[in-house]
């Protein structure tokens, strides 16, 4: 039987931005955990630091550095909401916990948030980037190279299986409240997240990459029905600005990216069974909210609709030249924790 979402109450009540500095490396997570520590009643302690670390993931004979921030003020035997946070293409792990500060949301609402890199090499970021320049190898799609990933290239879906099995492991992160964000190519990885494995990611919040499976080869401008069927209502917010240069809102003639923003959202309220919607809200001068309501199992399905905004994640005070304006009359980070938050495996 599929896994229901339901709300907590409910349960228990680009592209890289050039010249964006990227962090120091920080300190490696040893793969045990801290020595002489005690264990909660469910096997579960997290090591006495807070604050960012690295921790290695291996996965089909290599290890992949991820980096993980862990919320100050936790318990160590509580186990945490999880948030992968998926870089763009050109980008990496580091540089898009920058970006989407999540960091900060994580502190103040106690969950770990969860930045990995990709593994499939693109060109040079110009100025140079430390930590690389990688793209996700995304179910049935070109890269922002405009070829299929190689032959032997990681299995990403499986890959971030692995990294929320070490981070509820290690970590003690929540199975049951484990979600999924990402900009750009990593929204679209997200989505693919949710089409895949919805038995492991409650919900998605993708910024500038909403997707609904792959482009249909023979009519990119809707839909693969099949290549997206979670057999499971998945609750979906985004955001997405009009003036998208990178991932247009009204879509484009290629395989990478395909039909329009608004087929997509519509694609998550035929999946999810929505029965209402949309509903338009006017949120600020620029930002209307689409809302599709009364879904299968208390799922919801909600687009930010920036008329202004470029390619870039709504709210953020990182520099992201030649993408287009940053909107600040809509923060997604703390907006889209707000709707994560609600719902639970």
């Amino acid at each position: 039987m599929p896994h229901r979402p339901r709300t907590l109450a409910a349960a228990a009540a680009a592209v890289l931005a050039a010249g964006l500095a990227v962090p120091a490396a920080a300190p490696a997570l040893a793969a045990g955990g801290t020595a002489g520590a005690s264990t909660g009643a469910d096997g579960c302690t997290r090591p006495g630091w807070t604050g960012d670390r690295t921790l290695q993931v291996a996965f089909g004979g290599a290890s992949y550095p991820v980096l993980v921030h862990v919320p100050a003020g936790a318990d160590r035997h509580e186990r945490l909401p999880v948030v992968l946070d998926l870089h763009g293409s050109s980008s990496n792990g580091p540089t898009q916990a920058d970006i989407s500060d999540l960091r900060d949301v994580a502190d103040a609402h106690g969950f770990l948030a969860v930045a990995p890199t990709a593994a499939i090499p693109l060109a040079p970021a110009d100025p140079p980037d430390p930590d690389g320049a990688w793209a996700w190898n995304v179910p049935g799609v070109p890269t922002t190279a405009g070829q299929f990933p190689p032959p032997g290239a990681r299995d990403d879906v499986a890959y971030l299986e692995r990294v929320l099995d070490v981070v509820q492991r290690r970590l003690c992160g929540d199975p049951d409240r484990s979600y999924a964000t990402g900009f750009s190519g990593g929204g679209r990885m997200a989505s693919a997240l949710a089409c895949r494995i919805p038995d492991r990611i409650a919900a998605v919040a993708p910024v500038a990459g909403l997707r609904a499976g792959r482009p249909d080869p023979d009519d990119v401008s809707v839909p693969e029905v099949e290549d997206c069927t979670p057999g499971r209502a998945v609750p979906v917010i985004t955001f997405h600005g009009q003036q998208d240069q990178v991932n247009p809102y009204g879509g484009s003639p290629d395989l990478r990216w395909g039909y329009a923003v608004p087929v997509a959202v519509q694609a998550w309220a035929r999946i999810d069974g929505c029965r209402r919607g949309p509903v338009a809200t006017q949120l600020s001068e620029h930002v209307t909210r689409f809302a599709y309501d009364r879904c299968r199992d208390g799922a919801r399905v909600v687009l930010h609709r920036i008329s202004d905004g470029g390619h870039t994640w709504p709210g953020t005070d990182a520099a992201l030249p030649g993408l287009g304006l940053v909107s600040q009359e809509v923060h997604a980070s703390r907006t889209m924790w707000r709707f994560l938050s609600r719902f639970s495996l």
